[in-house]
């Protein structure tokens, strides 16, 4: 008998990133082209990649499902690149959306604790307010309201402070920095939730699994990140323990201290309750996701 992830055709957008890679290995026959294989913005190709997709699956007895990795991820280029994160963030689910509605595939599309101000105290639900503090939240959030305004079946899983083996990421620079400076200054009020690309993978793919079996949850905006939270000076701590470095390294800093282009939300931790009450397995903690990562 077949397991769930042998049953599905999936193409995910975005393929060459850290997440798609993921996917990628843990769904061998995954479609995970680049950007550059095929740009989302581009009706043609999207239209001609989803019934490709389409029928592959119908031809391998199998069900289509999309989750859209691609994105643009420069939080502080954006601020002057507004219009190409948009296109990108926003325009290309819009199209990827609608030729999924086409064809009758459903989209798993992944978004960011980008869209919330910042300003709570305690996780954010789905449901929360979304204002977003910068231009690349403001495109994620375009982008999701064109997903679920789309008529496809659709779903939006936000996450947050991504990282894994493939491009850049905090844990990669953290690690570089370990070796060139005797010691490092990181913000230590801005919290999150670190989430190992690796986990959120098989969380999208236990989703999309639910999904063609019809049994994908009644909410649409799901949270999916790491359990537990950090702030960034606690993760680099954590990461230089890890590492066989001294924690003690890394001092921290405010924000304040250090100013970059686009503002950052003070506190991003995103209630997964969404996840557990879909019967959606958890994200193990972040501690332990890490020391998994370095393992592996």
């Amino acid at each position: 008998m077949r397991g769930r992830d042998e049953l599905l055709s999936v193409l995910v957008p975005g393929g060459s990133g850290q997440l798609g890679q993921d996917i990628l290995a843990l769904a061998p026959d995954a479609a995970a082209p680049s950007s550059s294989e095929l740009n989302v913005r581009d009706t043609g190709q999207v239209v001609a990649a989803v019934t490709e997709l389409a029928d592959r699956a119908r031809a391998a007895g199998t069900s289509p499902v999309v989750i859209n990795a691609a994105a643009y991820t420069a939080v502080d280029a954006a601020e002057t690149d507004e219009e190409r994160a948009f296109s990108v963030n926003a325009d290309g689910p819009r199209v990827l959306a609608a030729a999924c509605s086409s064809r009758g595939v459903p989209l798993i599309h992944v978004s960011t604790d980008y869209v919330f101000a910042g300003d709570a105290t305690s996780p954010y639900e789905t449901g929360d307010l979304l204002a977003p503090l910068n231009a690349y939240g403001r495109t994620k959030a375009a982008g999701e309201d064109a997903v679920l305004g789309s008529g496809a079946r659709s779903w939006i899983v936000r996450t947050s402070w991504v990282y894994g083996k493939t491009g850049s990421n905090f844990v990669k620079t953290m690690a570089r920095l370990e070796k060139e400076r005797e010691e490092l200054s990181v913000v230590d009020d801005q919290t999150g939730a670190p989430t190992w690309s690796r986990d959120l993978a098989a969380g999208l793919l236990e989703l999309a699994g639910r999904v063609v079996a019809g049994q994908g949850p009644s909410q649409r905006v799901l949270h999916c990140t790491g359990g537990g939270s950090t702030t960034w000076c606690g993760f680099a701590r954590a990461i230089f323990a890890e590492l066989g470095a001294d924690p003690a390294r890394v001092k921290p800093c405010t924000t304040a201290e250090f100013p970059r282009p686009a503002a950052r939300p003070a506190y991003g931790v995103l209630s997964n309750a969404s996840w557990r009450e879909a019967g959606l397995t958890p994200l193990r903690d972040w501690h332990d996701a890490l020391k998994a990562y370095f393992a592996s």
